[in-house]
């Protein structure tokens, strides 16, 4: 008879992380692969240091390079990692920017960007990946990286805000749509995390003063914070989740 943490396990399955060459991205990847799973890690710049890890484990794991702010790139990715793998079970859409401007000076360059990268990706990788798993006939799993912008509005960060609130309704499309189908969509909402997003806050003494004091758990998070939920949402532990967003995030929206 099996146990509950067999729920969690993901031996001979395969996760697509994207932006997994550092910070969150890098972090779920390794625990996605820690639980069994094999992993195409998607970045900008090869995911050469998150590769090594993951094979340390024991797993596979490729790297592809790609901007995912230019659509048309999105069906080349997705054919290059069924090169190497028979099938797809996981996707994790983690990539993302942030541009930071007052909103009477906000460019529509900077708005653009971020709406490619965060939300536009999203959508079309999402698809892609949703039509291999329902031509196979199979079951897939969906995790959207959203934040604590996808219900505050923040400051100074019009774009990302937008294109954060955009995704957990998405993240809610996406289940109403596909859950008959064997997809199960959620989001994972990280608090404060000591990432490269966050070095201008956390160099800011008063902004980050202003924050650490706002959480209740007294640290900013890591990417091992997240390893937990990740898990959680890519397993068979959470079939019967779908469509909602969890946050990670010390506490920060129970004040």
């Amino acid at each position: 008879m099996s146990s509950v943490l067999d729920m969690f396990k993901l031996d001979g399955k395969v996760a697509v992380v994207t932006g997994a060459t550092r910070g969150l991205g890098q972090g779920m990847a390794l625990a996605l692969a820690e639980a069994g799973a094999d992993i195409v890690a998607i970045g900008t710049v090869p995911a050469d240091d998150t590769v090594k890890q993951i094979k340390a484990l024991g797993r596979k794991a490729i790297s592809i390079v790609a901007d995912l702010g230019d659509r048309a790139a999105i069906p080349g990715v997705m054919a290059e990692a069924r090169k190497h793998f028979a099938s797809l079970d996981i996707l994790v859409n983690c990539a993302g920017i942030i541009r930071r401007e007052d909103f009477l000076k906000f460019s529509e360059k900077d708005w653009d960007d971020v709406m490619g990268v965060n939300l536009d990706a999203v959508f079309f990788l999402s698809q892609a990946f949703c039509n291999d798993v329902v031509s196979r006939g199979a079951k897939g799993k969906i995790i959207n990286i959203a934040s604590m912008l996808s219900f505050q509005g923040g400051i100074r960060v019009p774009s990302y805000t937008a294109s954060k609130s955009a995704m957990t309704g998405l993240t809610r499309l996406i289940a109403n749509e596909l859950a008959s189908k064997g997809i199960n969509c959620n989001a994972i909402a990280p608090g404060y995390m000591a990432t490269d997003n966050t070095a201008p806050l956390r160099a800011d003494q008063n902004r980050a003063k202003a924050i650490l004091e706002r959480i209740p758990a007294g640290r900013w998070g890591t990417p091992d914070d997240l390893k937990g939920a990740v898990v959680f949402l890519a397993s068979a532990a959470s079939d019967y989740v779908n469509g909602y967003t969890v946050a990670v995030d010390g506490g920060w929206l129970a004040r």
